[in-house]
């Protein structure tokens, strides 16, 4: 386990160095853990975060890919309430698979443009 956390952490410091969020374009970064899943929007240049979401706080049923979904359109909501329609999706080191890209479609359904 622990390979594979170094490898994903190699991963992310490599997209990180190409990406950076500013106020009207911020990163949206993703954290997925085993059982839950978190979503922020992060200024770089000032280094704030401007929203946050995660399914701990919601009290979401189904599976976690359903409740992925839900905090992609949440934070969007988030967003879109701050005026900041255009954002950096950071996946976090993590493929753009299964929980990952349901937060990516779910932001999206919310009005977020990447």
């Amino acid at each position: 386990m622990l390979k594979k956390q170094l490898k994903r952490q190699r991963i992310h410091k490599k997209i990180r160095a190409r990406i950076s969020g500013t106020k009207d374009r911020p990163r949206l970064a993703v954290f997925r853990s085993s059982q839950h899943i978190y979503a922020q929007l992060i200024d770089d240049e000032h280094a704030k975060i401007l929203a946050e979401a995660n399914d701990i706080k919601t009290k979401g049923k189904g599976n976690k890919v359903g409740r992925s979904m839900e905090i992609g359109k949440l934070i969007a909501k988030k967003a879109l309430e701050q005026k900041i329609e255009k954002v950096v999706f950071d996946r976090g080191g993590n493929l753009f698979h299964g929980r990952v890209k349901a937060v990516a479609d779910g932001a999206r359904e919310g009005g977020l443009k990447f």
